[in-house]
């Protein structure tokens, strides 16, 4: 990615060719059926190709390709209407790229988003968490937190629209 960044195309492309069997692999164990998942390694190299310029090169990047390839699941699911549902205490392996399960990438994924998420009230961290790493939908989280489900949408809305503007997004699809 660092090659890429600076210019160079063949280790770019060398990047998205390697990045793309992940990808396949990733979707393939998440993806429920109804769901392409090439359609999402297509989705996600469009939008790592697109958002390279917010990588934070003091970072790793498969945490940070890891997250988009996550947010494209959670979209894909939305789209469709469907729910991903995982015990709490299986979320982190859910989400915790393959070769990493246990290790020190899940570690700092997991770091990486509670420095992230730490400039938001408790609350709006508290429904991000909910309804985008447990897997919950807005009627439980509405009903988990004594909130009205407009309100907790609203919430995450804002939430997530604040970290967008903080870390070089700019459109929050759907919340």
């Amino acid at each position: 990615m660092l090659a890429g960044l600076a210019g160079e195309a063949e280790p770019y492309r060398r990047l998205l060719k390697e990045l793309s069997g992940i990808l396949r692999a990733y979707y393939a164990r998440r993806a429920p059926p109804g769901i392409d998942a090439e359609d999402l390694v297509q989705e996600t190299l469009i939008a790592v190709h697109t958002r390279r310029s917010t990588y934070d090169t003091g970072q790793p990047f498969t945490a940070w390709a890891y997250a988009i390839a996550r947010y494209k699941l959670i979209d894909a699911l939305r789209r469709g209407r469907l729910h991903l549902r995982a015990p709490a205490e299986e979320a982190d392996d859910m989400f915790t790229p393959p070769a990493a399960a246990g290790g020190a990438d899940a570690a700092m994924a997991a770091r990486d988003l509670e420095r992230v998420m730490a400039g938001l009230p408790q609350r709006t961290r508290d429904l991000i968490r909910a309804t985008r790493i447990e897997g919950l939908s807005i009627r439980e989280t509405a009903e988990k937190h004594r909130m009205t489900e407009t309100a907790v949408k609203v919430a995450i809305h804002r939430g997530l629209k604040s970290l967008g503007g903080a870390y070089g997004g700019s459109d929050v699809e759907g919340d």
